[in-house]
């Protein structure tokens, strides 16, 4: 059974109220993998017909910090290492996937893939995230700010 991962906002790849986001809709097992089935633009383009490299890696920090969130754990990225095996086209269904691989005292490790529709891997990550949150308590501005 998959539980889908609430939308945040205004975030940039997994927000619902950003027009120039990517707003791509996640989902966990019970095993605590996430999951996800997506489609690209040319809103993301790199290169003619093909995503921008940010743009992949974007979606795989999103993807590898929310499944350290959906266990339970409010963090941020302290380190991303990011893989380019093949490049992403545009217009054809991709698939994503994210797990924890360790814990220790300080960090929690992730790794994620980003398939082609043909389950070939194209871009892979690695993750480390420390518990931060104080950086996710609402921030109060100033009058006329």
């Amino acid at each position: 059974m998959k539980r889908q991962i609430p939308y945040h906002g205004w975030c940039f790849v997994c927000g619902n109220e950003n027009p120039h986001g990517i707003g791509i809709t996640m989902f966990v097992d019970e095993n605590g993998v996430l999951t996800s089935e997506f489609t690209l633009n040319e809103a993301h383009q790199g290169p003619p017909g093909y995503t921008h490299g940010g743009a992949s890696a974007a979606i795989l920090d999103e993807a590898m910090g929310l499944v350290v969130w959906a266990a339970g754990y409010k963090v941020a990225a302290v380190n991303i290492e990011i893989n380019y095996h093949k490049p992403l086209p545009l217009h054809q269904l991709l698939t994503l996937e994210a797990r924890i691989t360790q814990r220790d005292e300080r960090k929690i490790f992730s790794t994620g893939e980003i398939k082609l529709a043909e389950s070939t891997v194209a871009v892979s990550g690695r993750g480390i995230y420390v518990a931060a949150p104080k950086l996710f308590e609402k921030v109060t501005l100033p009058e006329g700010k």
